[in-house]
C-alpha cells in the first residue's frame, strides 16, 4: 500500500511538472531535456513559494515541535543538494549555509541549489542518465541517475504542499494556488 501512495505520489508530481513545462516552451524530444525542464519548473515553483512568505514569517512554525518555514526550505536545498552530487557531475556543488534562516540568505541558497541543478542535469544524456550510480543510503547500493533526480524533483514537491500550508496559516495564497 505504501509504495502504492508513493507512487501515485510520484505520478501526480509529474503530471504537474509536465503540465507546467508543456506551456513553457517547445517540445522535449530527449528524457534529459525533459528532465531539465522538469527541474526548471520544480525550481520555479519552491521558490515562487518562498518569495510568498513575507520577510517576518520565516521562522514561524505551526506547532513547536515543526520547522520553521526557512528551516523546511534549507531542507530541500541541503538534501537535493548532497542528492544530485552523487550524480558523478563535474558541476562542483555549491557551499551553501544550511542555517539560513532569513528570507535574503534562504533565497540566495535556492537560487544556488536551482542552478546547481540545472548544471548538473546538464552534463547527462539518455544513456548517462540509465546509468547506475550510488546515492544515498536510503535509495538502495545503487540506483539509476534518473530516479536520483527524480527523486530530488519529488521531494521538493512533498515540501511544496507542506509549505502551502505554512502560507495558508498565515493567510497567504500560495502562487500556483492563485493561478486565473
Amino acid at each position: 500500500m505504501k509504495r502504492f501512495v508513493v507512487s501515485l505520489g510520484v505520478v501526480g508530481v509529474l503530471l504537474t511538472a509536465s503540465s507546467a513545462m508543456a506551456q513553457r516552451g517547445p517540445a522535449c524530444m530527449t528524457v534529459a531535456c525533459d528532465l531539465q525542464a522538469d527541474w526548471a519548473g520544480n525550481t520555479d515553483g519552491l521558490i515562487g513559494i518562498a518569495n510568498a512568505m513575507p520577510d517576518a514569517e520565516y521562522g514561524f512554525k505551526p506547532t513547536p515541535a515543526q520547522q520553521s518555514f526557512a528551516e523546511r526550505l534549507m531542507h530541500v536545498v541541503t538534501i537535493d543538494v548532497k542528492l544530485l552530487s552523487t550524480l558523478g557531475g563535474k558541476t562542483p556543488a555549491p557551499n551553501i549555509n544550511a542555517k539560513a534562516s532569513s528570507k535574503a540568505d534562504v533565497l540566495a541558497a535556492m537560487k544556488e541549489w536551482s542552478a546547481y541543478g540545472a548544471a548538473v542535469l546538464k552534463e547527462f544524456n539518455d544513456q548517462q542518465l540509465s546509468e547506475r550510480v550510488t546515492s544515498m543510503p536510503f535509495m538502495g547500493p545503487t540506483t539509476s541517475r534518473t530516479r536520483v533526480a527524480y527523486f530530488a524533483i519529488s521531494h521538493a514537491q512533498d515540501i511544496y504542499g507542506q509549505l502551502a500550508v505554512y502560507l495558508r496559516l498565515k493567510g497567504v495564497t500560495p502562487p500556483r494556488s492563485s493561478r486565473p
